[in-house]
């Protein structure tokens, strides 16, 4: 069902079963995938492709120009996954000339007033809690679950299966299958308890807690803590995640633990 009360533009591809309420506004060169449902006084402005069976609840602003002076008005885009919920008054902003893109993935859920600024890149199944103000060029992995009102600083990253406390400051780089939390954000331990829910064993879940002994127990410096992750622990997928998440920082990432 598709109101007469919305403003749709009549270059808009709408998928089957697709289902827009009164006083939304859909403008030209946007893609809503078959079974999606578009709440009231939702704005979706051009360059925005939404996939199969999302949610955007009344007042979703998705693919608003970017809030960054260095926008000159290039074409770029928002892409949505499929089975995504967004929730009230989430903004999302297209991508500027660095990436041209914002993307969100499949079986996400961003809840209320949550912001996702220019060029991020969120993996699938990640959480969103309320209030969360992402800024440009994050990256935010599969799995992770970030708490409500926190804030993450511009070109962050947040590895897979990771946990960021609500409140959070997030100013440098979480690594993989951790817990974040404290001020400044460190390590508050493996995220095991998600990580049992997602399948792994206790034997690769007491692999990663060993790997991060070396990086954030051993009072090594992270260049020596990954020489001897390399030299005494078997390579494995979630090891190799880890060394590669960590060499490849660029904000450098959050401290070990603090007691």
């Amino acid at each position: 069902m598709i109101s007469k009360l919305s403003q749709i533009h009549e270059k808009t591809q709408i998928g089957e079963d697709v289902t827009i309420d009164p006083f939304s506004v859909i403008h030209e060169n946007v893609e809503i995938g078959k079974g999606s449902w578009i709440g009231s006084n939702v704005t979706i402005y051009p360059g925005t492709k939404i996939g199969e069976n999302c949610k955007i609840f009344p007042g979703a602003v998705i693919a608003g120009v970017p809030q960054d002076l260095k926008f000159q008005g290039e074409t770029s885009t928002v892409e949505i996954g499929n089975n995504t919920t967004i929730r009230e008054c989430v903004t999302i902003s297209r991508g500027t000339i660095d990436k041209r893109i914002t993307k969100v993935g499949s079986n996400c859920l961003l809840m209320a007033y949550v912001h996702i600024a220019h060029d991020c890149i969120v993996g699938d199944n990640v959480i969103i809690a309320n209030a969360v103000q992402v800024a440009g060029h994050v990256a935010i992995d599969d799995w992770a679950i970030i708490g409500g009102s926190s804030a993450i600083h511009q070109f962050v990253k947040i590895g897979m299966h990771a946990m960021v406390s609500g409140g959070s400051l997030v100013r440098k780089d979480v690594p993989p299958f951790t817990k974040a939390a404290r001020e400044p954000l460190s390590y508050a331990g493996v995220n095991s308890l998600g990580l049992r829910r997602r399948g792994f064993t206790s034997e690769s879940i007491s692999h990663i807690q060993e790997v991060y002994r070396y990086l954030f127990l051993n009072s090594l410096n992270n260049s020596r803590a990954l020489e001897e992750i390399e030299v005494n622990l078997p390579a494995t997928k979630e090891r190799d995640e880890i060394v590669n998440f960590i060499r490849s920082s660029e904000r450098g990432v959050m401290k070990g633990y603090i007691n």
